[in-house]
This record gives C-alpha cells, sequence and structure tokens, in this order.
C-alpha cells in the first residue's frame, strides 16, 4: 500500500461540462497541476479550497493485488464501507464490489439524516491489478451521490431536490411553526418542502407560486424582487432561503445585509453562475463563519452556501 501526497477530486456529475471541468480544473491550478486523471477523479496536489467537486478523497492510497479476493480483503481489512467510482475494468470492479459489504444506494426519504452513518471510502480500479482508494472523504454520501424518493405529483418543481440535499448534509432542517423566508420561490419547489415540514413560510418572487402552494395557509406571499427588502421589512426568522438567479456579488451583498442584522440563524443560498465563475464571490461566501460552500449532486452551474 502506497499513500499518495495531495488529495483526489471527483468531478460534480456534470462535469462534461465544459464550463463545469474548466471551473475544477482551474482551482486545482491548471492542467500543470494535476499529476493524473482517471476519468472523472483528479489527482492533484493543492492548499486552496476546492468547490467544484462532488467528493475529495482525503487520504489516498494505491494498492497492487492479484487476485478479486486479495483486492477486496485489502479494502476490508480497512473498513467495512466503500463505494465504487470505476472509470476502466467495470467487470473486474463488479467482482471486486459483491465481495465488499453491501452499501445501500435506495433513494432515500427525505427527512434524511446521514448522521452516525458508518463512514464510506471510495475506490476504484487503475488497471487490471491496482487500485486507488481513501477510506477518508469529504462527502457523507458514497461517491458524493445521494437520491431521494421524489414527489412527482404534488411539487411543482425538481428544485427542491437541492434543498432536501443541503438540509441532509447539515443534518437538520426546519421545524413544525418555525418561519422561514423563501426568496425566488417561484414556481414554488422550495416553499413546497419547507411546508411539508410543518414551517410557516414567506415566499418572495415577482411571479407567483404554484396554485396548490399558493393556497397554502401556512404561505405568505410576497410579489417582489427580495433582494430589494430589508431584513427589517421581513422581521426576525429561523432560516432564509434563496434559489434567485442572480450575480454571486450581488446575492453576497444581500446576504451581508442579513448577517448583519442578526435577524436569522440559518441560511442556505444557490450561488448561481452567469457564464464564468465569480470565484472571488464565491470564496467570500466560504470565508463565513460556521458555514460551507458545496457542489451539490443536484446542483449544474451553481453552487450551494449553506450555514446551518
Amino acid at each position: 500500500m502506497k499513500f499518495l501526497d495531495g488529495a483526489v477530486y471527483h468531478a460534480p456529475r456534470f462535469y462534461e461540462s465544459n464550463l463545469i471541468e474548466s471551473h475544477l480544473i482551474e482551482e486545482l491550478g491548471g492542467n500543470q497541476n494535476i499529476i493524473e486523471r482517471w476519468g472523472d477523479l483528479f489527482y492533484a496536489k493543492t492548499a486552496a479550497p476546492v468547490f467544484w467537486q462532488r467528493n475529495i478523497w482525503l487520504k489516498p492510497f494505491t494498492a497492487e493485488f492479484s487476485s478479486i479476493s486479495q483486492a477486496a480483503g485489502i479494502l476490508r481489512s480497512i473498513q467495512g464501507g466503500w463505494a465504487k467510482s470505476l472509470f476502466c475494468c467495470h467487470r473486474r470492479g463488479a467482482l471486486i464490489e459483491e465481495k465488499l459489504p453491501r452499501i445501500s444506494t435506495k433513494p432515500k426519504t427525505f427527512p434524511w439524516s446521514s448522521a452516525g452513518r458508518p463512514p464510506v471510502g471510495a475506490w476504484t480500479l487503475l488497471n487490471d491489478n491496482t487500485l486507488a482508494a481513501s477510506a477518508e472523504c469529504s462527502s457523507p454520501f458514497p461517491a458524493g451521490c445521494i437520491e431521494f424518493v421524489q414527489n412527482h405529483d404534488e411539487a411543482p418543481s425538481r428544485a427542491y431536490l437541492k434543498l432536501w440535499e443541503a438540509l441532509a448534509r447539515c443534518d437538520t432542517w426546519p421545524a413544525a411553526g418555525e418561519r422561514c423566508f423563501d426568496a425566488g420561490a417561484s414556481p414554488g419547489g422550495w416553499t413546497w418542502a419547507l411546508l411539508k415540514l410543518g414551517a410557516d413560510v414567506t415566499a418572495c418572487d415577482r411571479a407567483p407560486l404554484a396554485e396548490s402552494v399558493m393556497r397554502n395557509p401556512n404561505v405568505h406571499f410576497i410579489k417582489h424582487d427580495a433582494f430589494t427588502l430589508r431584513p427589517e421589512e421581513i422581521g426576525s426568522i429561523d432560516w432564509l432561503l434563496c434559489d434567485v438567479i442572480s450575480y454571486p456579488a450581488r446575492l453576497f451583498e444581500w446576504v451581508e445585509k442579513w448577517l448583519e442584522s442578526g435577524l436569522c440563524r440559518r441560511f442556505i443560498c444557490t450561488i448561481k453562475m452567469q457564464g464564468g465563475c465569480n470565484f472571488d464571490a464565491v470564496r467570500r461566501f466560504a470565508a463565513i463563519p460556521d458555514s460551507t460552500v458545496v457542489h451539490l449532486w443536484h446542483n449544474k452551474h451553481e453552487l450551494t452556501w449553506i450555514k446551518a
């Protein structure tokens, strides 16, 4: 077994987009700093934060093996939970996986928490007789992937999947009766998800929500540009949630006002990119104490800032 310097960065599932791939490569310091590339896995040395990834292999190693059983034995000797991310040798990888404890990939019913669950490492094959792996990873989900049991009948959009994933990551969600402010709420996917948890929602957008959501007595709708409302006009809230299409710098200025007001405890905001990536604004979000910036499994050309 040989431990590697640096880390392995698993690209987002939409990395085929030239924009997203270019963001990750830029964060890694350019192609000259990428030691090896294994499909959508990038092995590199970098001291800077990397946001455009779904999972980081924090302590990667390689190991040589001569048989399927030996490969599985190497992984089992370290821990029980492993998720594969193969780019080659798929049949051989499937045979190794059969000899490892099963990791459930079934869609989860929300609310769902990863807290207290055994850690899941990540592994791949470099060739027929060499594996690369890491027992420690940044994502609480196997290979950075999580799927939920979807509601195709009631939800007005699929955007709620991003919110569910963010809440599952921070292992907390709005309780019944808590007050939420949903900025950029139309057509109502996030508001719908909050109502399912029993929250009271002030939803703000210049377009109305789906009629089924607007009818809910726990919804107060404001037809307005959320960014032009002062925190004092909304008052004390438990959660601020934002999925507004906006330049990251403008979103940061608005969030900063809320932080300075002290009127909100918890935040989940989508940082949507307009063409390129505003890395300066992203790093300003990441520097806010007790918060994190991640690329969710359900994000596309966007990141999510969480302070919860």
